[in-house]
């Protein structure tokens, strides 16, 4: 299996929030192979608990204006690791150290890596 093009679509559109908003570190992974009812984790990283809650946010709002509802939402509260689940996607929120701590990327490391698209920075083309 792979992601289906709705789990693309909502990853991409939840990416673009997150990058607004300040999100580092956005990484999309297929995991539709060995988890039949997800079809991508996307990963971002928050610099303090202040901008994780402001990310996870964010990406909720821009979500549900675009029709796709939230399932569930974990972490919110402590603002370290926010879990929003939107059914075909998981989106992980992490503050700088969980990410490092839990790292799932190394857990999930046998799974396609999904292109996304994020505007370039200004300074880029310097």
């Amino acid at each position: 299996m792979t992601a289906t093009d709705n789990g693309r679509e909502m990853a991409q559109i939840a990416a673009l929030a997150a990058d607004a908003k300040g999100g580092d570190d956005i990484v999309a992974l297929d995991v539709s192979e060995p988890l039949p009812l997800v079809d991508i984790f996307l990963l971002v990283t928050g610099r303090n608990e202040r901008n994780v809650a402001a990310i996870a946010d964010e990406i909720e709002e821009k979500l549900l204006e675009h029709g796709h509802k939230r399932v569930r939402r974990e972490g919110r509260q402590e603002s370290r690791w926010v879990l929003l689940d939107f059914g075909d996607l998981v989106v992980h929120v992490f503050h700088e150290e969980e990410r490092v701590y839990y790292g799932l990327e190394r857990l999930w490391k046998d799974c396609p890596v999904l292109p996304i698209e994020l505007p370039t920075p200004a300074h880029a083309a310097d």
